[in-house]
């Protein structure tokens, strides 16, 4: 179970210490719902009409919180901001006022606190984005809903290529469905019973209604029943990097990180009871593997268990959970139990990775599921002749692409390495007599397979080689009489600055081992 930590029950306490300096502040002040966050709390009120609070009240209600608490241990807490907040979430509620504060144990721990918001704010993947023209919003288009550029376009495509070349080595055969479905499949699924909340409103198409598919899973078990299926077929893989479409209320768009329509490094393996624990052990070390390719190391495991609402009868939730209990003890994976936060049709492992910050984000999860199976009534062919039900797992491993890519670049503030890069080279010539050198230089990393550019404009190197450190390029080769002479180039590494001049072919073995190490 995870218990209530230290820090958490002040937060609690300060929440409502927060809630009785407001009432005590403005008579008739409603408390309408009080939280914890990850770094605080949280109160609404519905204000009496003719009374507001805003940002300038804050440090007035801050006095009447530590007057409150007097000299009682109650941590070191700030209020931070005023919003607005629907009641229950709901825009045809009411709107009220909510009051966030931060709470830690230490006046340090509140420092740094700020020092890391600081940091978060230059490494805004939003801010980078634009500034590395990656990707765009545009209102016109809607909310939630990103514009990939031609850059952009380039760093998804390397990420989907590394991903297709790994599954492809385990096994999995790679699908591509349609982004709609009859009302009656996800009917059948069980997603319009325990998903519709996240669903879009059916689609007439002549006398049938269809719906933007929230998932993908569905269509690969209609996959699977395309044909009989005998055990000697199985585990069978499916992979596809299938856009899905969620609702998201508008108040909780966030970039990349929270949208409505993204794609999934989504598959699926249906596989025989006895194969199961195999598969999940696979599954585990190949997700915690891509992860370190990706250049995250540190990450918090999650076992989540049966949820109120479901599907299937207990004794399937049980021996769901204890496979994947099996495969984290395997393994020796610490992990923490999240109680009643699994999917409708299974429990899950959730592997959360921190960034370069310390935050944590929701990326690889691995979901056993019996009842889907049985819904669909899908089978192979045993030993003995006889028809047995195949388990299916639901695995992402990156997750959202959209949402991987903008906590990628928060990590490594922008500054992506060698492999993954956009645009890996500049070839920049110190003069005109320079530009056919570095046309040829140009022509020979084209030819080795990298993605450059050879900056020829009439403009001053200086400013050519601001550009490139602005544009997170990571290398810059600068060509003049010397380099020319000696068939050189000078090379300016993101970060380092000018690491000296090198041959060519030394400085096409030096990049070449970076790409293939993926460092």
């Amino acid at each position: 179970m995870i218990k209530q930590t230290k820090i958490e029950t002040t937060r609690r306490s300060l929440a409502r210490v927060l809630a009785s300096a407001v009432q005590e502040l403005y008579a008739g002040a409603e408390i309408k719902e009080k939280k914890i966050t990850e770094n605080g709390f949280f109160c609404d009120f519905d204000l009496p009409k003719g009374k507001s609070i805003s940002a300038f009240d804050l440090p007035k209600i801050e006095k009447k919180m530590k007057k409150l608490v007097g000299k009682k241990s109650a941590g070191v807490f700030k209020l931070t901001k005023i919003a607005g907040a629907y009641w229950k979430g709901d825009a045809k509620n009411k709107m009220l006022t909510r009051i966030y504060g931060i709470a830690f144990q230490t006046k340090k721990e509140i420092d740094d606190y700020f020092h890391q918001q600081k940091e978060a704010e230059k490494r805004d993947h939003r801010v980078l984005g634009q500034k590395l023209e990656l990707f765009l919003f545009d209102e016109e288009v809607g909310a939630g809903l990103p514009i990939w550029l031609p850059k952009g376009a380039i760093l998804r495509k390397i990420i989907e290529d590394y991903l297709y070349q790994e599954l492809t080595r385990q096994g999995y055969g790679w699908l591509w469905t349609p982004h709609i479905g009859k009302l009656d499949l996800w009917k059948k699924s069980g997603h319009w019973e325990f998903y519709r909340e996240n669903m879009y409103s059916p689609i007439q198409i002549d006398e049938e209604q269809y719906m933007l598919k929230p998932m993908n899973c569905p269509f690969h078990i209609k996959t699977y029943q395309n044909k009989i299926r005998s055990y000697r077929d199985l585990p069978v893989k499916y992979a596809e990097l299938g856009t899905v479409y969620r609702y998201e209320k508008s108040g909780v768009l966030h970039g990349l990180t929270r949208v409505r329509g993204f794609t999934q490094d989504d598959a699926h393996i249906f596989c025989a009871k006895e194969q199961l624990s195999d598969e999940l052990v696979k599954l585990l070390k190949q997700g915690l593997k891509i992860l370190k390719t990706f250049g995250f190391k540190d990450y918090d495991i999650y076992l989540s268990t049966r949820p109120k609402k479901y599907v299937g009868n207990l004794k399937s939730w049980q021996k769901a959970t204890k496979s994947l209990k099996f495969a984290l003890d395997k393994l020796k994976l610490k992990y923490q139990i999240d109680p009643g936060e699994g999917v409708f049709y299974g429990p899950k492992v959730d592997i959360k990775i921190k960034d370069s910050l310390g935050r944590d984000w929701q990326c690889t999860t691995i979901q056993v599921d019996f009842n889907l199976p049985e819904k669909f009534n899908i089978t192979y062919i045993d030993e003995k002749g006889k028809k047995q039900q195949p388990i299916m797992i639901h695995r992402a491993l990156l997750g959202c692409i959209e949402r991987f890519i903008g906590v990628l670049l928060e990590h490594c503030a922008g500054v992506l390495p060698l492999w993954l890069s956009p645009v890996q080279i500049w070839v920049i010539p110190v003069g005109t007599r320079h530009k056919k050198f570095a046309q040829e230089i140009g022509k020979r990393l084209q030819v080795a397979g990298y993605r450059l550019e050879v900056k020829d404009e009439n403009e001053t190197v200086s400013k050519k080689i601001r550009e490139g450190e602005l544009q997170k390029i990571p290398y810059l080769l600068v060509v003049g009489d010397k380099e020319q002479k000696s068939k050189s180039v000078r090379v300016r590494e993101h970060g380092k600055g000018d690491i000296g001049m090198i041959r060519l072919n030394k400085f096409l073995e030096k990049v070449k081992m970076e790409v293939e190490k993926k460092k």
